[in-house]
């Protein structure tokens, strides 16, 4: 009779580069389209994250993206579109061990959406690994009981509300992390399209600052060499360099603009 083969658990590596002190540098993804997921991953980012808030995807566009990456070297993040506990758990049963939830404004939608990651007891995340691609249908015996422990969480910071809440969501034990988002965080400041304004970026290497105090992970979107210098030094380890979509709407234009209205 033929023994029925199962996979062992592996180390979710993103979180325990990060844990360690190591500094990752990645991408967005925001074309949703797989093809061109498989392109970003041979960039050699150490990670990229896969856009659910922005971009236009759906559970199996997201899929067929973290399955492309999930074949390369870069490890994969995924954003949902908010902290709702239905889409958390799809985004995990499809495979997604690291999630980055956006606008988080106080612990109390932080502890919620803590416990939307992680099986009972410990929170309310719904059993039903057999059918889902995180435990290789089934393939992992003891995915139910080691899937929080290798889930990573990062929260994002992007409000006034929520700098004001940093302090307790940092308190908050099974969060790994905050991450800045340096556009929405302008916006709410009163410095609508200018993330740069001194004013927000002093309140982005204050969160930096505390986040790492607490030993935590901070993370930020960053994208001149100036502000990923300083938020490398005010402690970030987790930095997004780049998007897909402005890196190649940018190389288009400057493309195009060498010939537009030339007679080359």
């Amino acid at each position: 009779m033929e023994t029925a083969i199962t996979m062992p658990v592996t180390q979710n590596l993103l979180k325990h580069r990060l844990q360690a002190g190591e500094v990752l540098y990645g991408c967005w993804v925001g074309l949703a389209d797989a093809y061109a997921a498989s392109i970003t991953a041979t960039a050699g980012f150490d990670w990229l994250l896969i856009d659910g808030e922005h971009a236009p995807n759906d559970v199996r566009s997201l899929l067929a993206q973290l399955s492309v990456i999930d074949a390369s070297e870069s490890l994969a993040i995924l954003r949902p579109p908010d902290g709702n506990s239905t889409t958390i758990k799809q985004y995990l049963d499809i495979g997604a061990r690291s999630l980055l939830v956006p606008m988080i404004d106080s612990a109390e939608q932080a502890q919620d959406v803590l416990r939307a990651t992680r099986y009972p007891p410990q929170g309310t995340r719904g059993v039903g690994a057999a059918l889902a691609r995180a435990s290789q249908f089934g393939a992992i015996p003891d995915y139910v009981q080691t899937a929080n422990d290798e889930m990573l969480l990062l929260l994002q910071i992007e409000s006034v509300k929520g700098l004001m809440a940093v302090d307790d969501i940092l308190a908050i034990d099974g969060a790994d992390g905050l991450f800045l988002g340096p556009s929405d965080l302008a916006a709410d400041m009163g410095y609508a399209g200018q993330p740069n304004a001194p004013e927000v970026q002093a309140a982005i290497l204050d969160v930096i600052t505390r986040t790492k105090a607490a030993g935590k992970i901070a993370g930020v979107l960053a994208m001149q060499e100036t502000t990923v210098a300083t938020a490398r030094a005010a402690g970030a380890t987790f930095i997004g360099v780049g998007i897909d979509v402005t890196s190649l709407a940018s190389s288009l234009r400057a493309l195009a603009g060498q010939y537009s209205g030339s007679q080359h």
